[in-house]
């Protein structure tokens, strides 16, 4: 009888050798700080995007959000769908990476708001499913509808995302003040943005030092409480923080403006590029008129 061997836990003692709801709150947390790095090196990746001036990439941004909200035919929100992959493809992202990075909210989100209409709006029926006194009754009405909007959805996140993937987010601030959008507004954005990784961090470090000083199994109660106590702590540091970093930053001469090492200078290519979308904008806008 080979007495070195590792005896398997069995019962209470396998249980608590899981990965419990910390650990795992612990690495998605982590997984988010690891993902916004490796964001911010695709945009740091020499690809067609990344080469196109800031200005143009945000205009050009909006006005494809425009035209997707602007038409209701499936056709031509497919298209523009197939021009965004084109240029993430073109702009060295991971196709793997970008589809999943919008897909995988969208469909929950976007059904909530949809799922109830499919059910209420009247006209002919899908299907009718008797279950006791309720019936689950789709209408084609209802479908036809809900498709686009989905679509729509994932459209405009899409091109959200693949803007924030190809530039670096002190360029899409200084790009919005440059298109004079009000400093208020992008100032909000910036601290925002900074300040979602800090809490992030700083709630990693919480989790990691609760983690590393506990030996045994805790209660859910007691695991309930020292969350609810965390998250208290957790706003109080915020506050305090807020204060700090903005006294800081007057100390250091901030005004409000975003500055940069960029200089910014619109080529042939970016007004090339900023044509193309425009026409491709205008195109999916009216393509509701002649095709569904």
């Amino acid at each position: 009888m080979n007495l070195s061997a590792p005896v398997p836990l069995r019962g209470k003692a396998a249980s608590e050798g899981r990965i419990g709801w910390l650990e795992q709150t612990l690495g998605g947390l982590t997984g988010n700080i690891e993902q916004a790095i490796f964001t911010e090196r695709h945009a740091r990746s020499d690809g067609w995007l990344q080469r196109r001036d800031p200005r143009a990439k945000v205009v050009g941004t909006f006005v494809a959000i425009l035209a997707a909200s602007l038409t209701s035919s499936v056709v031509g929100l497919l298209t523009l769908y197939g021009a965004t992959l084109a240029a993430a493809s073109a702009s060295r992202v991971p196709a793997g990476f970008f589809v999943k990075r919008v897909w995988l909210g969208i469909p929950f989100f976007a059904g909530i708001v949809v799922i109830p209409a499919i059910f209420f709006v009247p006209g002919p029926r899908v299907f009718d499913l008797g279950l006791g006194p309720v019936h689950l009754a789709p209408s084609w009405n209802g479908l036809e509808g809900a498709v686009p909007f989905v679509i729509r959805v994932g459209v405009s996140v899409s091109l959200a995302v693949l803007l924030v993937v190809t530039t670096p987010w002190a360029d899409v601030l200084k790009s919005l003040r440059a298109l004079r959008v009000p400093q208020v507004f992008v100032l909000v954005l910036s601290m925002t943005y900074r300040y979602i990784f800090l809490f992030l961090h700083t709630a990693n470090g919480m989790l990691l030092a609760r983690k590393s000083r506990t030996v045994g199994k805790t209660s859910g109660g007691e695991q309930r409480r020292w969350i609810s106590g965390t998250m208290g702590n957790l706003m109080s540091r915020a506050f305090k923080m807020s204060n700090d970093v903005y006294a800081a930053m007057l100390a250091r001469g901030f005004g409000g403006e975003i500055r940069t090492y960029s200089d910014y200078r619109m080529r042939a290519g970016d007004w090339a590029a900023l044509g193309a979308v425009a026409a491709l904008g205008a195109s999916v806008a009216l393509s509701g008129r002649f095709v569904p």
